[in-house]
Formats: structure tokens, C-alpha cells, sequence
């Protein structure tokens, strides 16, 4: 089986640059990159998981607490005050 050459590689390089062109290339290589390094993470079990962070925190913008109803306190039990029984 041959080898890729440095000829081989500069056509292959010089078609990747006709097709995605030069703004594009750099962010190619870098995401080829990235996904690389991530699944040679994942295979090695050297992986950086989100749960180690800690808890994230998710907020609503004041537009979503607009659009969605919320429920009326008189439906709810209050649990501080409680009744004595007769």
C-alpha cells in the first residue's frame, strides 16, 4: 500500500482550500481538531466531565416569566398555618 507523499498531501490541501475556502479553512481545522482531542479523551477516560463543575444555574428572562401562567396561591396549602381540628 503506498504512503501519502508531501505531493499528495499539498493536492489534497490545495483542493480543501478551492472547495471551503480561506475564511473557512481555519475553523475547519480547528473543529476537526476539537473533535479529535475529544473522542482521544473519551477512549482514554481522560475526560473533563460538567457534572465536576457543579450544578448549573438556569434562569428565565423576564419575556418567559411573562408568558407563562403561574398558579394562584389560594390553590396551594399553606403549610404555616394550619387549622385545628373541631
Amino acid at each position: 500500500m503506498p504512503s501519502i507523499g508531501p505531493l499528495e498531501l499539498i493536492v489534497v490541501l490545495v483542493i480543501a482550500l478551492v472547495v471551503f475556502g480561506p475564511k473557512k479553512l481555519p475553523d475547519l481545522g480547528r473543529s476537526l481538531g476539537t473533535g479529535m482531542r475529544e473522542f482521544k479523551d473519551s477512549i482514554t477516560g481522560n475526560s473533563k466531565d460538567d457534572d465536576d463543575d457543579g450544578p448549573t444555574k438556569l434562569t428565565a428572562s423576564a419575556d418567559d416569566a411573562a408568558e407563562k401562567p403561574t398558579a394562584s396561591k389560594a390553590s396551594e396549602p399553606d403549610d404555616a398555618v394550619t387549622r385545628p381540628h373541631s
